[in-house]
């Protein structure tokens, strides 16, 4: 088969699995979270270099956060012991020193952790319910504001850094500062995830780490999947669809430690 051949067919076969993957994680990210453990891999297979990759699926991701900040618009409600200016603040704040983080975190080094943080993405997800109930639990009125927003940039860190389990972290810790109304508790961590990952966006596009077309390409399916997707997964019982996503994330997170 000649080269030119070969090699178009094999660009085909990697729009099909980032579209697929885009559409996917689009539709798990409306319905229950963990479309990051779709996506990075996904690039990375297609030959993308990881921290590129984590850049390039975070841009994909990002429509789906404002999309959910916006449907929960009338429902937010910062945290006790903060703002919603201070929220805002710290998002962006933490956002922009993780995606820096990112940018000068070298290729072989990120390769090293990106099975790690998967895994601990992963628990977190499976975890993910019974850390709410022991946030709710161990509330004990508001948290004293400097704790409040250490936490809140701590967090944000972390998802502008990598961005697989934020979800869970933002609603532990809302649970945490003694927040109990869970349509404002989602409201604040669509709100959140779309802030860092927007500050996030624009500084991987300042520092040259997304593939725009590929990146472009993807935030189209995952739109159509978190509008069309969503749609059928809603119908799989949420044990199922839970377990199913965490067991995605341990094979992904087995395939980064076997291709080191």
């Amino acid at each position: 088969m000649p080269r030119a051949q070969r090699r178009g067919q094999g660009d085909t076969l990697d729009t099909a699995l980032l579209v697929t993957a885009a559409f996917v994680a689009g539709a798990l990210n409306a319905v229950a979270g963990g479309g990051s453990f779709l996506t990075l891999p996904a690039l990375v297979f297609t030959g993308v270099p990881p921290v590129v990759a984590n850049a390039t699926g975070t841009v994909a991701l990002l429509p789906g956060y404002m999309a959910g900040a916006w449907g929960f618009r009338e429902d937010m409600q910062p945290p006790p012991g903060l703002s919603m200016r201070a929220v805002v603040l710290l998002a962006l704040i933490g956002g922009s020193a993780g995606a820096a983080l990112l940018l000068i975190t070298p290729d072989a080094t990120f390769r090293k952790v990106v099975p790690w943080l998967l895994l601990a993405a992963t628990a977190l997800f499976a975890l993910g319910p019974r850390l709410r109930q022991w946030a709710g639990a161990t509330a004990h009125g508001p948290a004293a504001p400097w704790k409040a927003a250490l936490g809140m940039l701590a967090v944000a860190g972390y998802g502008g850094y990598f961005n697989g389990g934020l979800g869970i972290l933002l609603l532990a810790l809302f649970g945490l500062l003694g927040q109990t109304q869970l349509n404002a508790m989602n409201g604040m961590k669509n709100l959140v995830s779309a802030l860092l990952t927007a500050i996030a966006v624009a500084i991987y596009a300042a520092g040259g780490i997304v593939l725009w077309p590929q990146a472009l390409m993807m935030m189209v399916a995952a739109t159509a999947g978190g509008y069309g997707g969503a749609r059928v997964a809603r119908k799989l019982p949420a044990n199922l669809l839970r377990w199913g996503i965490v067991a995605t994330g341990l094979v992904m997170a087995a395939v980064f430690f076997w291709r080191q």
